[in-house]
């Protein structure tokens, strides 16, 4: 159950016309689809010069600069933080905005995965709810080989995920949004359950306590419900996966395009949990972060799966 005390701050998306919201989804989502639709119907229906020319054309789109501070980005990106959240609705739940410093850098921790983490999208610079000037979110780097969706996710504040990429954000000031479980956590999702592949996820907490940034655990409830999917299974498929940094699977929306179903997301930000700053810490003590972590994860889960509707839900942390 959720408590709401003086600095308890709950919002949810204004609603919004169906045109805009489709429309939003569409160019934030539809991306991986469009391209695929694209690349069969120029192999069916156009002859061999029209097939080279698209794929000159889609390969451009893979190199070109990406132009993030344009003024079509940023509308693009301001569209798509007010239209997109009324689809299914999304909701914000932070449990103490006075424990954020603007000033500060944080990395915002979200779990789980699911097949796409939509849910990261009400904390986005564009969408106003949180206090920090900078901010950045990690996604996995094959998003950035995609054409449109490299332009599309970055506009919207996304970069590649690395290590050296996330310590030179955190010095520069930008608080970070993170997806710990990764790829590897997609292998581990099941229907009907929520899973999260935390247990050997050491690398952030790491982070976080060379550059004194504070970890804030957040819960995405809804997410493994707004499309329907099917991936194989075994060895091969998790090799495969970790190859090519993406868990490759099927998964299809509303009447089957990349429109997600309309089911609730409640998205949860607990308090941060502070760290001592040490340039290198032993394993002892980024173990003893990654306990405190995972026990507030756990926590939230359980405080708020009633306001979010998963009462009957339980949380599987590998």
């Amino acid at each position: 159950m959720d408590t709401a005390g003086p600095a308890f701050m709950k919002v949810t998306a204004a609603p919004s016309s169906t045109v805009h919201r489709i429309s939003a989804l569409l160019l934030w989502l539809g991306g991986i689809h469009f391209v695929v639709l694209l690349l069969v119907l120029s192999l069916l229906c156009l002859p061999f010069f029209w097939i080279c020319t698209l794929f000159g054309l889609l390969i451009s789109l893979m190199v070109i600069p990406l132009y993030e501070h344009s003024g079509l980005a940023v509308r693009v990106a301001r569209f798509i933080c007010r239209h997109a959240p009324s689809h299914f609705p999304m909701t914000l739940v932070v449990e103490d905005m006075e424990a954020f410093d603007p000033n500060r850098a944080y990395i915002i921790a979200a779990e789980p995965h699911s097949i796409l983490p939509i849910g990261i999208l009400v904390l986005c610079n564009y969408s106003g709810h949180m206090p920090f000037a900078k901010m950045k979110a990690l996604a996995s780097s094959i998003v950035f080989f995609i054409p449109f969706l490299r332009h599309i996710w970055s506009w919207l504040g996304l970069v590649p995920a690395s290590m050296n990429l996330l310590l030179k954000l955190l010095k520069s000031g930008y608080t970070c949004i993170i997806i710990p479980g990764g790829v590897k956590e997609v292998l581990y999702m099941e229907h009907d359950r929520e899973v999260i592949y935390l247990n050997k996820r050491y690398g952030f907490i790491r982070a976080a306590i060379q550059t004194g940034s504070p970890l804030v655990p957040s819960f995405m409830f809804g997410q493994t419900s707004v499309y329907h999917w099917w991936k194989p299974k075994g060895k091969l498929y998790d090799l495969l996966s970790r190859a090519i940094c993406f868990a490759p699977l099927v998964f299809w929306g509303m009447f089957g395009s990349p429109i997600p179903y309309q089911k609730p997301v409640y998205v949860v930000l607990g308090k941060p949990i502070e760290v001592n700053k040490n340039s290198e810490p032993s394993y002892e003590e980024v173990k003893e972060v990654h306990t405190k972590f995972t026990s507030s994860l756990q926590e939230i889960f359980d405080r708020h799966k009633v306001a979010a509707e998963y009462k009957d839900t339980h949380l599987y942390i590998y």
